[in-house]
């Protein structure tokens, strides 16, 4: 069976447009899930200790900023949403020392995350396993 070059070339075209169809599908990042509002935590901290502080966060433009209130006190949030990603903390003073404390999630749904946290400072650190549920 004899193909025509026309044949061929329809062919090679549809096939170079659908790669390109797919490529710029791929290349759109994708959107941010949005977890402003109250946040109850659960966090257990791998020395034993444990809090349950309530966060809440208000997201925009995939900047995260919002409040921490817990065994810590309550402190400014600020942070990032990428995909299905997260990340935020907030620095406090403790026996002197300032303390960075980062929290590092997974969204696992519109009313559930779950990660991380460390919590670093010049004489040490610790770090944990949390999970929160959307109020």
């Amino acid at each position: 069976m004899l193909t025509s070059n026309r044949t061929v070339r329809q062919t090679f075209m549809r096939i170079f447009l659908l790669g390109l169809t797919l490529a710029a599908v791929l290349s759109v990042p994708s959107q941010a899930a949005d977890i402003s509002g109250k946040w109850a935590f659960s966090v257990d901290i791998e020395d034993g200790g444990h809090g349950e502080p309530v966060f809440v966060l208000k997201q925009q433009d995939g900047k995260l900023t919002g409040t921490y209130n817990g065994p810590l006190g309550e402190k400014e949030v600020s942070g990032a949403v990428t995909g299905g990603q997260a990340t935020f903390g907030f620095s406090t003073e403790r026996d002197g020392e300032t303390v960075k404390v980062t929290y590092t999630a997974k969204i696992e749904s519109p009313t559930k995350m779950s990660g991380t946290v460390k919590f670093e400072s010049p004489s040490g650190g610790a770090s944990g396993n949390w999970t929160a549920v959307r109020q």
